[in-house]
């Protein structure tokens, strides 16, 4: 399949019930669009190749977890061209779970999730610092996240 598949407005109801609830059946996806369960497969198959659906996760609630704090890190780098060197240290991090290259202050902004503000600062401390490279970082706790949703993808002018 060609990485350049065009999407339509089904392949767009589709990912919209997807990103919704991922755990709906591709039969009651179908019913839902009128279309048969074959399309379904058939329509999420060609997604997949084309790099559009790029996998399914699972959402957990960090805290119930006893991971209490989620903070953002801002990275100012020595040098922008060091990034995929560092990108590439940051990943080797359990606790940071997204790193952003980025315009403006920081060169890198990541978010990072950890049991407390001491497992935070030894984190920082010992795992992040160090890493050649970053010249400093500032931290961002967050103290409530009030918007987690998927992105709108079916054109409401479609519908």
């Amino acid at each position: 399949m060609a990485k350049n598949y065009d999407i339509d407005q089904l392949d767009r109801q589709i990912l919209s019930i997807l990103m919704a609830n991922a755990k709906m059946p591709y039969t009651e996806i179908a019913k839902k669009l009128f279309v048969s369960g074959g399309t379904i497969h058939v329509r999420m198959k060609k997604l997949e190749e084309a790099g559009i659906v790029q996998g399914t996760y699972l959402a957990v609630d960090h805290a119930k977890l006893g991971y209490d704090i989620s903070a953002f890190l801002g990275i100012y780098l020595d040098k922008s061209s060091l990034y995929h060197q560092v990108a590439s240290a940051l990943s080797q991090i359990p606790e940071i779970v997204d790193a952003h290259y980025t315009t403006g202050l920081y060169n890198i902004f990541a978010r990072i999730i950890c049991r407390d503000t001491d497992h935070l600062r030894q984190v920082l401390h010992d795992k992040i610092q160090p890493i050649a490279g970053i010249q400093r970082t500032e931290t961002f706790i967050s103290l409530e996240e009030s918007i987690h949703r998927p992105l709108n993808v079916v054109d409401e002018s479609d519908g």
